[in-house]
């Protein structure tokens, strides 16, 4: 459903936000070893997510990615996906064809429509700070 980078992203965020939390910054290191991501890769995801005003990036000896604890709870997981994937999530086809839509539908069109707007409302729904703190309170994970 989501690229590898959202996928990531996501991760990585919620991490940084359950540290900033703690008034901690995260480095780029801790985050890929407690999400278990490439840490190349993660970099680069990290890095739109900064340029997206999602997460601060910080340089130097004490340096790292924060968040200010005022902005984690207005945070939506939707700013995330749309800073990494864009849109297109909530447009794309359920089965890939490149022309899918009321007229010319594929067969689960119908039913990927509703799947769609209920993730559409999950996504805008669900603020950085609930993930966050159910991951502070051991009650979620970020890996396996």
């Amino acid at each position: 459903m989501f690229s590898k980078a959202c996928e990531y992203g996501i991760r990585a965020v919620i991490y940084i936000a359950q540290k900033s939390l703690n008034e901690e910054r995260a480095s780029l290191k801790d985050i890929t070893a407690e999400i278990d991501s490439p840490e190349a890769f993660t970099a680069k995801v990290l890095q739109q997510l900064a340029k997206a005003k999602i997460i601060n990036s910080l340089k130097g000896p004490n340096g790292g990615f924060e968040i200010g604890k005022d902005k984690i709870d207005s945070i939506k997981l939707s700013q995330i996906v749309n800073a990494l994937d864009g849109d297109s999530i909530y447009k794309g086809c359920g089965l890939g064809l490149k022309v899918c839509n009321a007229n010319e539908p594929c067969p689960v069109h119908d039913k990927f429509t509703s799947i769609r707007s209920e993730l559409r409302k999950m996504l805008e729904n669900t603020s950085l700070f609930e993930l966050a703190t159910s991951l502070e309170t051991g009650l979620t994970y970020l890996k396996r």
